[in-house]
């Protein structure tokens, strides 16, 4: 039902008038008509019974009826939901005691008259009745609208993409609108994203308007939000958080806002579109500095080497806006190659900042000529000394590409999986992440045959929260199969295992050929 004001509250009504006596239904009818009612007779109780389910906006019903007392019907009218609201308004000749109008009004009925019936009481007392329903469902209906506006902003403001937030809001405004509904975002570098719901009366169209001609059109400067009539017989709402900022646009059917209220309700969901893109365009942004920040505190390029073939990847967190703390390092060692993957715990400029120092330092090391576990060694200690809180998991692999040959020290670190025609299986290394005041063990030097690929991670890749690491692990490794490119794990991991991980993933891969 729509939500009408108060104004049309006196509007012509559908009645029923039940009556076993012809001529009574002739008088009363013959009243409400010249009132511009809608009349509709019934003579027994069952019959009134069928009609009131086709729909009416109030029934007058006679006490004494041949079949059922006009108090059963009544009550059957009142116990059913499709016609609990329906006004009933009893009138009766023979039961006009105190005690008569106690039941009747006990039992549902809205109103009780005595015949001979005056005029003027009926029609005052129908007036009553319908202005006091049409109220009640117009206040029903508008808590039912701000009940699906409440959760319509919710799923706005809950939106983690664009493309969701268009949803949201046009499936939002359909829902509390009861039409079709579109709704237009325009993004900081003017490309927009559209989304239509289909109502009743088909999808709604804003072309050939745009964004940037809808704000240009009818929002003025300095003016953040508007409800505008558009060709075609729509209704937008035009807002922006602010002046400079681009414009949101939902659109519907002006039918579907003919009432103040329901004008402003399209205002607050449009406001409400308006403030989740401008959240989404900062994080978005946020998100591009983090990540450029990210990339800059990488290698660049993976350096070439005879007999060697590299790939890398990094992918931010999807949902995290912040830099976190993964980090690859491939490094030039005169005859060998320096090959390393950690991870800071955190997403934070702080773990961005202590994962720098410790790449730096790990190349500072390396370059000193201190092997795997001496590198290890000193970097605990310089954690533990100038950042105690940032613990750090790592795995150093110092690789000989012409004797064929690795040395490698873990400190708490996903191991390195090996993948040759043999199979793939980890290498397991004991040794507790850096930061940690604890003995570390020597490192393990093993045979790196030709044809031999080895794949490090972060644990962003394959862990997930409600799943046991060993498990996801395994998961990865029975995926592995042998003769795949570096690029083409790099590619497959990623799809497999690393989509809408809300933790960063680092992945290196190498290959002795």
């Amino acid at each position: 039902m729509t939500a009408r004001p108060f104004d049309d509250q006196d509007r012509p009504a559908r009645i029923l008038v039940v009556d076993d006596t012809e001529a009574s239904r002739m008088i009363t009818g013959g009243w409400l008509r010249r009132n511009g009612h809608e009349i509709i007779e019934a003579d027994t109780g069952a019959s009134a019974l069928a009609r009131v389910r086709d729909g009416v906006d109030l029934v007058i019903l006679d006490v004494n009826l041949p079949d059922m007392s006009g108090f059963e019907v009544c009550e059957v009218i009142k116990s059913d939901p499709a016609t609990a609201v329906v006004p009933v308004v009893h009138v009766s000749a023979s039961h006009i005691e105190a005690s008569d109008r106690a039941a009747g009004l006990t039992r549902g009925a809205d109103a009780y008259l005595s015949e001979p019936v005056d005029p003027g009481e009926l029609l005052a007392t129908v007036k009553a009745a319908l202005r006091y329903y049409r109220a009640r469902a117009a206040a029903e209906n508008l808590a039912a609208r701000l009940s699906r506006l409440t959760a319509a902003s919710l799923e706005v403001n809950a939106a983690r993409t664009f493309p969701a937030l268009v949803t949201a809001a046009t499936r939002g405004a359909a829902a509390v609108l009861g039409s079709g509904a579109t709704v237009l975002v325009r993004l900081r570098d003017g490309a927009e994203l559209w989304g239509s719901t289909p109502g009743p009366g088909g999808p709604v169209a804003l072309a050939p308007h745009g964004a940037t001609a809808l704000a240009d059109e009818h929002l003025p400067d300095g003016v953040t939000s508007a409800v505008r009539a558009l060709p075609g017989g729509l209704c937008a709402a035009l807002s922006r958080t602010k002046p400079e900022c681009p414009v949101t646009c939902v659109a519907v059917p002006e039918a579907a806002v003919g009432a103040p209220e329901e004008r402003d309700l399209l205002v607050q969901l449009g406001l409400a579109t308006a403030v989740a893109a401008e959240g989404l365009r900062a994080f978005t942004d946020e998100h591009d500095v983090a990540l450029a920040l990210q990339r800059s505190l990488l290698p660049s390029v993976l350096p070439r080497r005879p007999g060697v073939t590299m790939a890398a990847r990094y992918v931010p967190a999807s949902t995290v806006a912040q830099v976190g703390g993964d980090f690859y390092e491939v490094a030039e060692l005169d005859d060998r190659l320096l090959v390393a993957i950690g991870d800071v715990t955190g997403h934070s400029i702080e773990a961005a900042t202590i994962m720098g120092e410790v790449r730096h330092a790990l190349r500072a090391y390396a370059i000193e000529g201190h092997g795997p576990d001496l590198i290890v060694e000193r970097l605990n200690a310089m954690l533990r000394r100038f950042h105690p809180e940032g613990l750090t998991t790592l795995c150093v692999l110092l690789l000989d590409p012409v004797a064929g040959r690795a040395t490698v020290a873990n400190a708490g670190h996903i191991p390195p999986l090996f993948l040759d025609a043999d199979g793939a299986r980890y290498l397991r290394l004991p040794g507790a992440l850096l930061g940690v005041a604890t003995p570390r063990p020597p490192a393990t030097t093993v045979d790196v045959p030709p044809g031999t690929t080895v794949v490090l991670m972060t644990d962003g890749l394959i862990e997930r929260r409600t799943v046991p690491l060993d498990a996801d692990m395994e998961r990865l490794r029975a995926s592995m199969r042998h003769g795949e490119s570096p690029e083409a794990i790099c590619e497959r991991l990623l799809a497999d295992f690393g989509q809408d991980k809300d933790d960063d993933i680092a992945l290196l891969v190498l290959r002795r050929d």
